[in-house]
């Protein structure tokens, strides 16, 4: 167990139940600031790449791990009978719990999304057609099917596209593009405008009357 193997702060002298209140307390921390960090980026508007957006969560990760661990430690080792750590401790501590966070996010292994029933609107692609539709946009009188297996063009209007689209679920990011949600890999910001960046590396300008439900949805 945790409170067994690893005394806080080195001290082995610790009663079994101050080194597991302690590390439950870190836990609780760890979750607790690693949202609250992210809810805090996401809620700023403020577009970000991932290497950037990794060290903006770590920082706010480490503002408000240093004073929460800080008094846990002073509460629960007085309580204990011992003097709290120092400051450069905890934030020592605290910088090594944001590195293992951070680490351990990224680390996770991304699950490839679900194969899905294909849409109604494959049926009008080549009968070869095996591939992933990533999205549609209005070209005069057609309509491009941009494909992992190439661009397609098909004489029908956008709305009628995006209706034959069930059951993939999708936006509009402008009033001439439909993306399929599960071809978006993030966005990207250019000459103050936003795009979301796809699986096959096209970038897609946002529409500033489509912006909001994007952002609402989680896509920006």
């Amino acid at each position: 167990m945790l409170a067994y193997a690893f005394p806080p702060f080195q001290m082995s002298d610790l009663p079994f139940v101050i080194s597991f209140l302690f590390w439950f307390g870190v836990m609780g921390i760890a979750v607790t600031s690693t949202w609250m960090a992210r809810k805090l980026i996401r809620e700023s508007g403020t577009v970000l790449n991932l290497p950037v957006r990794d060290l903006a969560i770590a920082l706010f990760v480490l503002l408000l791990f240093i004073p929460s661990l800080w008094v846990l430690a002073v509460v629960l080792f007085s309580v204990g009978g011992h003097s709290a750590p120092g400051i450069p401790r905890v934030i020592g501590y605290s910088a090594l719990f944001t590195a293992g966070l951070i680490l351990n996010s990224r680390a996770e292994p991304k699950s490839a999304p679900p194969s899905s029933p294909a849409p109604r609107l494959a049926r009008r692609l080549p009968a070869s057609f095996q591939g992933q539709i990533y999205r549609l946009s209005s070209r005069n009188h057609y309509v491009d099917v941009v494909t992992s297996e190439g661009t397609f063009a098909i004489r029908l209007r956008l709305s009628d596209a995006v209706g034959e689209m069930e059951p993939l679920r999708g936006h509009c990011a402008h009033r001439s593009h439909w993306i399929v949600d599960n071809a978006v890999t993030g966005t990207e910001k250019l000459v103050d405008r936003i795009y979301l960046k796809l699986v096959n590396g096209d970038l897609m300008p946002v529409s500033r009357k489509y912006k909001p439900l994007l952002e609402d949805d989680g896509l920006i």
